[in-house]
């Protein structure tokens, strides 16, 4: 009995976490709305509420299952969140849509990253080089490679 408790509770601390690392990649809820009693900190059960709500939230039909559709759904929805905070943050006319010069931002800027990737400085970047990067990025969103 001890073990499986133990299981479900490695269990739950895993959904909690990850629901708060999605949160996080999202610019979901800040602090104070995952700190459902104000306590001034997290709790696992708040964790773990967050995340049965965002679960009721995608099963759409309340049949406490998530199938492919609903996934679909919830995707497409967060990406339609996306396409609307990125066309309001580089969309600098206000004509409800994006050029090329717009797009063009000093912090996406491809040079500044071929400089960063090209740590040999070789004037090309090698699979090694390539491999690295990605090594380097792995597990972390958002994150831009650095030279170390």
């Amino acid at each position: 009995m001890q073990r499986s408790t133990f299981i479900a509770t490695l269990a739950a601390a895993a959904i909690g976490l990850t629901t708060v690392s999605a949160m996080a990649r999202e610019r979901g809820p800040d602090f104070s709305a995952l700190d459902a009693d104000n306590s001034g900190e997290v709790t696992l059960q708040e964790m773990q509420a967050q995340s049965e709500a965002r679960f009721a939230q995608t099963d759409t039909n309340g049949d406490g299952f998530l199938t492919k559709t609903e996934l679909e759904a919830a995707g497409s929805e967060k990406a339609k969140k996306r396409s609307a905070r990125m066309i309001e943050r580089l969309d600098a006319d206000k004509d409800g849509q994006l050029s090329l010069a717009e797009m063009k931002n000093p912090r996406r800027d491809p040079a500044r990253l071929f400089e960063r990737l090209d740590t040999d400085k070789s004037g090309g970047i090698s699979e090694a080089e390539f491999k690295e990067a990605k090594a380097h990025r792995k597990g972390r969103p958002g994150k831009k490679p650095k030279n170390d």
